[in-house]
């Protein structure tokens, strides 16, 4: 992770100072580094040499984390979000047209990394997802305000906006590693269901996280009318009078001051967040089995408490 964090910041150099500025601004925001670890770890459990002039997986890791944050830019801008991993966003401190700019060359680095590497196998897998999370992407916006927007509506969306990078980040470490066909569809699957777990999760904590930890604004989901599984599942449970309630914020965006707090009690009188959390933790299981061919290694106990992790998080 050092290597890879050191790639990361070496390829956002440019001459157009902006680009280097707000370049360091993200790398200074931290961040889990989730996607580029996941290609590392399985490039490594795959049986990657990874000796001191092997460093294609390092390299590979950097292009996964600039696809990741250059959505990042993009969403925050279509967002308006003001806070990004408790600091200002990009877009708040530099402005939209600066953070979709630099988000664009954020995108043109990746694929120069990919066409360095040459593989056409990896770069199919990377912009595939590319192209995924785009998808995702404006399936969210389609749905945005729309409580007729079923459970596995919503869970196609956090495929696309989250999981399948996650997927890919796992399985172009697995064709590094050169390994089967079953290996490979292995990974990829834990990726996808370790993805699914987190934006899950992801979704329960803008209703039930402190504002510390967790980054960003508590209730930016439902300020912005996002449909998420907190929201379907509180709005199924409730009574017509929340009911009500629901449309008039989430379809109408008619907010009031008070009605975020109405919303937060309505969430936890119908165990929604309990209920968001089950399924977090069903697709773990599914991430942690899928590692069921590989031989026990410290980097299937590090992929397997990932998993773990990833549904029970606090931020």
């Amino acid at each position: 992770m050092r290597a890879c964090n050191q790639v990361i910041i070496d390829r956002m150099q440019s001459s157009v100072a902006l680009i280097p500025q707000l370049a360091a601004h993200l790398v200074a925001a931290g961040g889990k580094r989730l996607r580029p670890l996941l290609t590392l770890a399985s490039a490594r459990l795959c049986g990657y040499d990874a000796g001191d002039q092997n460093l294609r997986h390092v390299e590979i890791a950097a292009c996964v984390e600039f696809i990741h944050t250059a959505t990042l830019l993009h969403d925050d801008v279509v967002d308006e979000s003001q806070l990004r991993r408790g600091l200002a966003s990009a877009n708040a401190i530099f402005g939209n047209k600066a953070s979709v700019l630099v988000g664009d060359f954020l995108f043109a680095r990746a694929f120069q990394i990919l066409t360095a590497d040459g593989s056409l196998g990896v770069m199919a897998i990377l912009s595939a997802a590319s192209a995924t999370l785009a998808e995702g992407e404006v399936m969210q916006m389609t749905t945005q305000n729309d409580l007729s927007t079923s459970v596995d509506q919503y869970l196609q969306v956090i495929y696309g906006k989250t999981a399948a990078l996650f997927a890919a980040a796992c399985e172009v470490g697995a064709v590094i590693g050169e390994v089967s066909a079953e290996k490979r569809e292995a990974l990829r699957l834990y990726g996808a269901n370790l993805g699914m777990a987190f934006q899950l999760v992801d979704d329960a904590l803008d209703y039930a996280a402190d504002q510390a930890l967790l980054g960003k604004e508590v209730g930016d989901d439902f300020r912005e009318g996002k449909v998420t599984l907190p929201v379907l599942a509180a709005y199924e449970a409730g009574s017509e009078e929340d009911r009500v309630f629901w449309r008039r914020v989430i379809e109408e965006t008619e907010q009031q001051p008070e009605d975020l707090d109405r919303a937060l009690r309505l969430i936890k009188e119908t165990d929604a967040i309990a209920t968001t959390l089950r399924k977090a933790e069903d697709y773990a299981q599914k991430a942690r089995a899928s590692l069921s061919v590989f031989e026990e290694s410290a980097l299937k106990t590090l992929l397997t408490e990932t998993a773990s992790y990833s549904a029970s998080r606090e931020s």
